[in-house]
């Protein structure tokens, strides 16, 4: 789809996958090193532990679909190369520290005059500009400064991160949606602009909206092993079973709670539980609960019987059952059973990739997404060093499209783009949120008597459940059109398909097959509008032998191997937060329908995808998969431990339950750290990296009695003057006065249909040209029927009351 494009690529680390998705997508993506090669060659794990540039697995999981080229940047020969390709380029890439290129005379300023039409995108732990821009960070530190971190692993522990680094994969993907972004408002106007993308808030969409808690007056989210402690209510997620562990999603709501009442169902019908307990009000559990009628002992109780429930059968004995009966149970799958997966396999997800240099092939990831128009393919392994350096030298300098004078006023990228919406929850809500934010018209469909999920998800306003109460819902459907319409009744159908002739695209979650009985699949909505892009977001995706598995991102972390790996290798599985895979798919939806509608821009054609949540979230795994592909390997829990780096943990800090993340991973960093601990720096078990890898036990013990005397602010202060990568884990509290978060405007005020001024969380990315405006918190129910029946289908008051009268906006 983005076949005309040319990519630079300067990242490094995690950030990597921004131009693998752009590459995926059909850029031609240059990405280019430094004659030593990217820091990434450097991480591990390694093919058969041979510690090369060219065998590192990280890298080959973050650079397929690419061309590699070296270049001294510090060289005046190296730079005005740079410059020769920037001028036929379309998209610049970079993750330096801010200012690092601009000292190089390779800045946003100086390319820009260079070719005026270039997208230029910088990720950085915290952003270009404010207090902790010029921060020493890490992928741990920054995971830290998300909010995320704090709400995985055991009470009586040091919070844990995923084994596999994530929030640089975060911003890397964000990234590739800013990119796009900017792509369109580039086509539309003729010039380019910088797009500042942060890490920490990037990754803060992993809190599933629970660093507004305290901007909502609602209880800090506090982690439990295997779950979530919500506002006081213990949700234990992860059970165990004869051979292993499963994902239980033993929640309440309209659309939640039925579930629940079958798993009871089935409880009682094996004498675990009794007919009171079967029979208990699932659907309102939870204002039983917060109202106290139902004590918290009785949810204990529930859930252990949940857990010797699970306990007398396997792993796949409940998963059948799952499929049997319609539970919401999934096994806790290693990195093996993923790559052992038989829906993946049904899907013909994997794909074998060629590596001539080895004379092997390897099993891979496959794309993230199965587009009916444009197929996604991978075309080639991740480069060489210096691979590709005299191919590219050899071709004819590329010569970007002349560019025009900007226009004095810009209107928001994506202006006129329409979008209607029929997913809930929070993958397919969350992947919309990005075009409404910038300038696209996006009227979100639902019910009022199948109530949307994440209605009833904390944080509530003033700790009060409600379905117009939600933090959640508010900041992940913010700046939306509300409609609420009976897709059952023939008014309701006839509305719909309306919509749908007047949106460019249409975005759905339900189950496999339900839109097809609605009327609304693809076929029957491309003779309305041919030239529609349609996109289906569910677990599995619309096609293989699971593909029937009703589910949630709780389950989705599960089967796409994040769970297994996170937490104590002495303690249960903890799992990742809360519903994991959903806050990776938005970023992998978001992009691919962008691709698909500059595709539409060239050619007119629409097109259907076919989007699995599970699928698209292992590239955030991809390095570990390859691990066992590749070596047999199979990554289980470690905790906060590094293989790479040492220190690189958690530690106490003096008040409770405070703590704050340390990762060395240069000399530089290590001799900074002994100049504030200085007992470290005369203890011959930790002179090196390696000796340090050996011994962190002692290590870890030893930063610990230095920290735990310490509050957070000063284990900060004296760390980042001395260049050390440090941040504290912070909470929805910290959130709310971080400077940080402060400068960047990413805690803003926004009205709500009914309580007034309510805090959302702003955009990830900062455009210099063309910034996101978000207009309002999530729609209430109905909160906009008239103003999109009248003003954009242009019924009439008459028709509009009508409609209202027999039921058909509910």
């Amino acid at each position: 789809m983005l076949s005309p494009y040319r990519v630079l690529d300067l990242t490094d680390e995690g950030s990597l996958i921004c131009g693998q998705i752009l590459g995926d997508l059909g850029a031609d993506v240059i990405v280019i090193e430094p004659p030593d090669g990217a820091r990434a060659r450097r991480q591990g794990p390694f093919r058969n532990d041979e510690r090369h540039p060219d065998r590192s697995l990280n890298w080959w999981a973050l650079n397929r679909n690419k061309r590699g080229v070296t270049l001294d940047l510090r060289s005046d020969a190296g730079r005005e190369r740079f410059r020769d390709l920037v001028r036929g380029a379309d998209f610049v890439l970079e993750s330096f520290a801010p200012g690092y290129l601009d000292g190089l005379g390779l800045g946003y300023a100086e390319l820009s005059a260079i070719n005026p039409r270039l997208v230029m995108v910088s990720i950085t732990p915290f952003g270009q500009v404010g207090p902790k821009s010029g921060w020493a960070a890490s992928d741990l530190t920054v995971w830290a400064a998300s909010a995320a971190n704090i709400m995985s692993g055991d009470a009586d522990r040091p919070p844990v991160s995923i084994a596999v680094p994530q929030a640089y994969l975060h911003a890397g993907a964000e990234a590739a949606v800013g990119a796009l972004i900017a792509h369109a408002a580039r086509e539309r106007d003729g010039v380019g602009q910088h797009v500042d993308v942060s890490a920490q808030t990037a990754a803060m969409m992993s809190t599933q909206a629970t660093v507004l808690a305290h901007g909502w007056a609602d209880s800090e989210t506090k982690r439990l092993s295997g779950g979530v402690n919500f506002g006081g209510l213990p949700l234990k997620f992860v059970n165990p079973a004869k051979d292993g562990f499963v994902s239980v999603t033993f929640l309440f709501g309209s659309a939640i709670g039925p579930f629940s009442r079958r798993l009871m169902e089935v409880m009682c019908e094996e004498g675990v539980v009794d007919e009171a307990t079967r029979d208990k009000d699932w659907i309102n559990y939870t204002t039983l609960i917060l109202s106290g009628q139902e004590p918290p002992s009785e949810l204990l109780r529930c859930l252990d019987a949940v857990a010797q429930f699970t306990s007398t059968h396997t792993k796949n004995e409940l998963f059948k059952m799952s499929m049997e009966r319609g539970l919401l149970i999934v096994p806790v799958a290693s990195i093996e059973d993923v790559v052992n997966s038989e829906q993946l396999a049904g899907r013909d997800f994997w794909q074998r990739v060629e590596h001539p240099e080895l004379g092997e092939t390897y099993t891979y990831p496959g794309v993230h997404a199965k587009l009916g128009g444009t197929p996604l393919t991978t075309r080639r392994r991740a480069p060489l060093l210096g691979e590709h350096s005299d191919e590219i030298a050899g071709e004819s300098l590329r010569t970007a499209v002349a560019s025009v004078a900007a226009p004095s006023s810009r209107a928001l990228p994506l202006a006129g783009v329409k979008v209607l919406e029929f997913t809930w929850v929070i993958a397919g809500p969350w992947g919309t949120r990005y075009f409404a934010d910038y300038g696209a018209t996006v009227i979100k469909v639902e019910s009022t008597t199948k109530v949307d999920t994440l209605r009833t998800i904390a944080p509530y306003k003033d700790h009060v459940p409600g379905p117009e109460r939600s933090a959640a819902y508010a900041t992940v459907n913010a700046g939306k059109l509300g409609l609420t319409l009976n897709l059952t009744h023939p008014k309701g159908h006839e509305v719909a398909m309306k919509l749908a002739a007047w949106a460019d695209v249409v975005t759905e979650s339900f189950a496999p097959g339900a839109m097809t009985k609605f009327g609304f699949d693809y076929e029957s909505l491309r003779k309305v509008n041919p030239s529609l892009i349609m996109l289906s977001s569910c677990l599995n995706g619309q096609s293989g032998p699971h593909r029937d598995l009703a589910g949630f991102g709780t389950m989705g972390q599960q089967i796409a191997g994040f769970g297994a790996i996170v937490g104590w290798p002495d303690r249960p599985p903890a799992g990742a937060p809360g519903a994991y895979t959903d806050y990776i798919a938005p970023k992998f939806t978001a992009a691919t329908i962008l691709a698909a509608l500059d595709h539409r821009r060239r050619t007119g054609e629409g097109q259907y995808i076919d989007f699995s949540q599970g699928e698209a979230s292992t590239h955030f795994l991809a390095p570990a998969i390859l691990d066992y592909t590749v070596n047999g390997n199979v990554l289980n829990r470690r905790g906060n431990a590094s293989p790479d780096y040492a220190p690189h943990g958690v530690f106490p800090a003096a008040g409770d339950d405070c703590w704050i993340a340390i990762a060395v991973t240069t000399d530089d960093e290590w001799a900074g750290l002994c100049r504030v601990i200085t007992a470290l720096g005369g203890d011959a078990r930790f002179s090196t990296m390696e000796s340090r890898l050996a011994n962190q036990e002692p290590l870890e013990t030893a930063i610990a009695d230095w920290t735990r005397t310490r509050d957070v602010e000063e284990i900060e202060s004296v760390l980042q003057a001395e260049r050390v990568p440090v941040h504290r884990l912070t909470t929805t509290i910290d959130a709310f006065s971080d400077p940080q978060l402060a400068a960047r405007e990413h805690l803003i005020t926004v009205d709500h249909g009914e309580f007034g001024p309510v805090p959302v969380e702003n955009s990830r990315m900062r455009f210099s040209e063309t910034p996101a405006h978000v207009t309002s918190a999530g729609p209430t129910f109905g909160q906009h029927n008239q103003q999109v029946l009248t003003e954009i289908l242009g019924l009439d008051e008459e028709e509009f009351i009508e409609l209202l009268a027999e039921g058909v906006l509910a």
